[in-house]
């Protein structure tokens, strides 16, 4: 019980943020015609908020089963990194580790990478790292279900502009990317190669070759020695 209530504090951040992008895409879904079913095994079976918005679009475009895997690929790739960094934390932890492989999104990898708080022994780490990655994943759940019931209650001109979501979240990520650091051009680069792919390829077929474009373009590029934060930013990555 006291684990569970240390692994509870330790996702309380974690616990707000979910819940209110949880609802404002379950909001979504349900403008969509799908009920509170699909917004809970989505957020159970997929679980990645970016990823989960994102397919919101490819559903109303028809997108195919290829487009669906290469797009959730380029979407996620960043994780493929957490993993790898988490081999050593996860070695030995059982039947867990699987569940704790899915779980590992970008917000409960920023408290499993760590250390454990001190009061947390070293035989109940594997346990503590469970507790966290099960927390963050209910409040996800809880999110997108309460929005999608909402989605059905509220009037209509009380969720109009909903669908920016997506797109205020990226505006958000983009902006703190570039305030911590000092080297711009990865960011340049994005926005440069999305804007040529939509001019080109359309708003409905960009994504594809936007994301092909940026990772060709970053493989190319000279890299720097060492990516130190702006001055006034923290270090984090």
């Amino acid at each position: 019980m006291k684990l569970a209530k240390r692994a509870f504090l330790s996702t309380v951040p974690v616990l707000t943020g979910y819940v209110i992008l949880g609802i404002g895409f379950g909001i979504l879904l349900s403008e969509q015609g799908y009920g509170f079913g699909w917004s809970f095994a989505m957020s159970a079976l997929i679980y990645a908020g970016s990823m989960q918005y994102v397919a919101l679009e490819l559903i109303r475009s028809g997108a195919s089963l290829a487009t669906f895997a290469l797009t959730t690929l380029m979407v996620n790739a960043r994780h493929l990194f957490y993993g790898i960094s988490m081999i050593d934390k996860y070695k030995g932890v059982g039947k867990c580790k699987p569940y704790l492989i899915f779980g590992l999104t970008d917000e409960t990898y920023s408290l499993v990478c760590a250390d454990p708080p001190a009061d947390v022994v070293q035989e109940k780490r594997t346990a503590y790292r469970l507790l966290v990655t099960l927390f963050d994943h209910a409040y996800w759940i809880t999110g997108c279900v309460l929005g999608s019931l909402l989605g059905t209650l509220l009037p209509e001109e009380f969720t109009a502009g909903l669908d920016f979501a997506l797109t205020a979240l990226f505006i958000t990520v983009f902006v703190d990317q570039w305030m911590k650091t000092k080297r711009h051009l990865p960011a340049v680069v994005g926005a440069a190669a999305s804007v040529v792919s939509l001019l080109i390829f359309g708003q409905d077929s960009f994504l594809i070759p936007a994301m092909i474009l940026i990772v060709a373009t970053l493989l190319i590029m000279p890299r720097a020695k060492k990516d130190r934060p702006a001055e006034g930013g923290d270090s984090r990555d």
